[in-house]
């Protein structure tokens, strides 16, 4: 079945985003990363900033967090607490953009959401601290907290939120058809295994 949505899943630091971004651009498909949250925001009248930072991560750092979210009262929102129902629109947004034709998601849960879709290609990208580290330092500057811990509460928000929606692990690789260490194969490297397997599958 030739592949011709691919889902980009991503440890913060290494360098997913990027991998997306180049893969859309070889392969000459739309990238949806902004895209994607401006068009939540849209049809959620959230700001475009509230919904890049609770699109994919959870309230806390435990799935008790959701417990104590914030529920909805009935004719706002459906009666939906905010994250349910930003992950509702969320859903449906990223099934319209598949639908539309090829293109390249970062995030948001996509491999889950289009996980029944045969012409989807799930891409899990990883690395080591010591790699993430030093690279969202180079890219974003030094902050308050260590790099070290940066990584550690995104990646521990983000698993808790595709836990509490999906069921499922996050990072596990049988959730994934791909698996890409950027910090032993190179960003450039990491590009030319999906866009090779996404052109392989045309010819299968």
């Amino acid at each position: 079945m030739e592949k011709k949505i691919i889902t980009i899943s991503r440890e913060f630091g290494s360098g997913g985003r990027t991998v997306g971004r180049m893969v859309a651009e070889k392969l000459g498909i739309p990238f949806y990363d902004k895209e994607l949250v401006d068009q939540v925001a849209l049809e959620s009248g959230f700001a475009p900033k509230f919904v890049e930072e609770h699109g994919e991560h959870s309230p806390g750092s435990s799935l008790f967090s959701y417990a104590f979210a914030p529920q909805g009262v009935p004719g706002v929102m459906n009666g939906l607490s905010t994250a349910d129902f930003l992950w509702n629109i969320q859903c449906n947004v990223i099934l319209q953009l598949a639908d539309k034709g090829p293109c390249v998601i970062v995030g948001r849960n996509a491999d889950y959401i289009l996980k029944d879709r045969q012409d989807a290609l799930h891409v899990f990208v990883f690395a080591d601290i010591p790699y993430r580290a030093d690279r969202i330092v180079r890219l974003y500057g030094e902050s308050e907290k260590a790099p070290e811990a940066r990584l550690q509460e995104k990646d521990k928000r983000r698993r808790v939120n595709y836990q509490h929606y999906t069921g499922r692990t996050w990072g596990m690789s049988q959730n994934y058809n791909l698996c890409l260490d950027t910090g032993v194969l190179g960003i450039e490297q990491c590009v030319d295994i999906i866009t090779n397997t996404v052109i392989k599958s045309r010819e299968a």
